[in-house]
């Protein structure tokens, strides 16, 4: 329908998400929402009723991490939306795009301290990259159109909408021809040209280049020019933990990830590069380690496509802003034409080098011990699923051996809480991610702590039918916590255990979800094969190691300074040429 017509403002909302294509949204009601849900009970615009507004959130975010679509989350005024707020924060710290709709008391009472009256404003203005308040039923067809375009352009992001009772309630003339004008906002995509030679001309004059791939190659959808890049470059790609499937890890080049507790390779390699090439990363603490000490022979080249991120945590030499799909392939076609034009070019060593030192720090994945090594787990449920499947973590030791020993090939399939850490992530993003891409398998890997977080919401997977399997990795532990005390604190276990309750297998039955437990080496394969292939919720309770720690580079210590991992000698090579790649590649 075009043209104009009266309608109220919860009227309004869901035309408008339904004409930004929206169809499914994760809620819970509450009394200030009640003339919104009123509307929703008439339309075809599917509602998930979670049991906790943070799952709501969380699955937000992992139905857009999965699909790279807005996913939109509802909660009610106050303690709704302060629920909400984790989940905000966690989209925000990994640049999710999410439209969070909070109610709000009716717009007299605002200022009143209210029943159930919070200022959401205020307390999601740090978390969000903008928010609004509608005061009038006509400002909302422009909120909402707004919202979605803030979201998910430029670095994404959540975007909130606070919404009063009555306006909910307020007739108005509906407008379908409305246009957004958003003055001030408007995100570089093009990369400067003297930018972009100035890179080219590092990059090529390297001898030993590493690329480091971000989040921001998997959101700009540049996973294909980042291969021709390394490829053109011959440079070997390591990993943030959100840019984790950007790169095939079974590839010759691939380092896999970075950081304080990323793989041995990847950080030594990267502390000896002379050219690191960052990519739609943020340089947080968990991927550098001591600035002070991070990649110090090396030349930087930063590409982002938000500006502050450029220079805040780490002094570059070759600053590019700009969308990385389109500055890669900028920087492709500069360094193409380049090296046609430059007979001098010569091959070298350094990707030998590195591949042969990549296979004195492969890690022991297979285990025959009992109770279970993680390891084995995980090369379990790698062997179990294909590569188009999306896995999710929870945080902590579980998403660290995930990250560390689960080889991803391709983007949107590995889905982690990265910058805020949230337990509780893992199992309502899977449900997201299931409802995104319903014809793939989608399998949530937890800690029995991050599970107990979120637990609540297995009815909301048996009530919808949403088959998602979720393995708790159970070791009665928080277990990085416990993994930091044993390590720094002289085993000073306090307050980490978690105790014996409860029993997951019935925790799960008692949802009506089914539930098995894993205790030996081989059955992991063997349940997870099946609970996927009944089509129905399943929790797998998997006994492991509680003993098992994963190696890892201590707080404030350099990348090269990891703990708990076997030593490998080794010449370091000194001037190793540039290596030119070959010609044509069938990658």
């Amino acid at each position: 329908m075009i043209g104009s017509f009266f309608m109220k403002g919860g009227e309004a909302i869901i035309k408008s998400l339904q004409d930004q294509g929206v169809d499914v949204v994760f809620g819970y009601p509450g009394g200030v929402l009640l003339p919104l849900y009123d509307v929703i009970y008439d339309s075809d615009l599917k509602h998930i009723l979670v049991r906790h507004e943070q799952c709501a959130a969380h699955a937000a975010d992992g139905y857009a991490r999965a699909s790279g679509k807005v996913g939109v989350c509802i909660g009610t005024s106050g303690p709704g939306a302060t629920n909400l707020v984790t989940g905000i924060a966690t989209a925000y710290m990994d640049s999710s795009p999410i439209l969070a709709i909070a109610g709000q008391v009716s717009t007299g009472l605002i200022g009143n301290d209210a029943f159930q009256e919070v200022d959401t404003l205020g307390l999601t203005m740090p978390i969000t990259k903008h928010n609004f308040q509608a005061m009038q039923a006509d400002e909302i067809p422009g909120i909402i159109k707004s919202s979605f375009y803030i979201a998910n352009s430029g670095r994404p992001g959540p975007v909130a909408i606070d919404l009063p009772k009555d306006v909910q309630q307020e007739e108005f003339d509906y407008d379908d021809e409305f246009k957004i004008d958003l003055p001030g906002y408007k995100p570089t995509q093009k990369g400067h040209p003297l930018q972009i030679k100035k890179a080219s001309n590092l990059i090529l004059n390297s001898k030993k280049p590493v690329i480091l791939a971000g989040g921001g190659i998997i959101l700009s959808n540049s996973s294909e020019e980042l291969m021709t890049l390394s490829q053109l470059i011959n440079a070997p790609v390591t990993t943030t933990l959100m840019g984790k499937g950007s790169f095939p890890e079974d590839h010759p080049l691939s380092l896999g990830m970075l950081g304080m507790h990323g793989r041995k390779v990847a950080n030594m390699v990267v502390d000896e590069c002379d050219c690191l090439i960052v990519i739609g990363c943020r340089f947080s603490d968990r991927t550098t380690g001591d600035v002070d000490k991070f990649a110090q022979k090396a030349k930087i080249v930063h590409i982002d496509v938000d500006p502050a991120e450029i220079g805040k945590n780490i002094p570059v030499d070759v600053p590019i802003v700009g969308d990385a799909k389109i500055v890669m392939s900028s920087l492709i076609k500069n360094i193409g034409k380049q090296k046609k034009e430059d007979e001098k070019a010569t091959t070298g060593k350094w990707s030998e080098y590195v591949s042969d030192f990549k296979i004195n720090c492969m890690p022991r994945i297979s285990f025959e011990d009992v109770p279970l090594k993680p390891q084995q787990v995980i090369k379990e449920i790698r062997d179990s699923i294909d590569y188009e499947s999306i896995v999710t973590t929870d945080v902590g030791q579980n998403q660290m051996w995930m990250a560390h020993y689960f080889t991803s090939k391709i983007p949107r399939t590995f889905l982690s809480s990265g910058g805020l850490g949230t337990m509780g992530f893992g199992f309502p993003a899977a449900i997201g991610a299931k409802v995104a891409l319903p014809e793939s398998d989608v399998v949530a890997v937890c800690g029995d702590g991050g599970f107990l977080m979120v637990c609540q919401d297995l009815a909301t997977v048996k009530e919808y039918d949403i088959p998602v399997v979720v393995c708790v990795l159970d070791n009665r532990y928080l277990g990085m916590v416990a993994q930091w005390q044993k390590l720094f604190y002289d085993e000073r276990m306090s307050h980490t255990h978690l105790g014996e309750v409860p029993d997951f297998v019935k925790l799960a039955e008692s949802f009506g979800v089914q539930g098995e437990r894993v205790e030996r080496p081989g059955e992991m394969e063997e349940t997870l094969k099946k609970a996927l292939k009944s089509g129905e919720p399943t929790l797998i309770d998997v006994i492991i190691d509680p003993d098992e720690i994963l190696p890892m580079v201590p707080p404030g210590c350099g990348l090269t300074e990891i703990v708990g991992e076997y030593k490998i000698e080794r010449e370091v090579p000194g001037e190793i040429p540039y290596q030119a790649p070959a010609k044509e590649s069938g990658d």
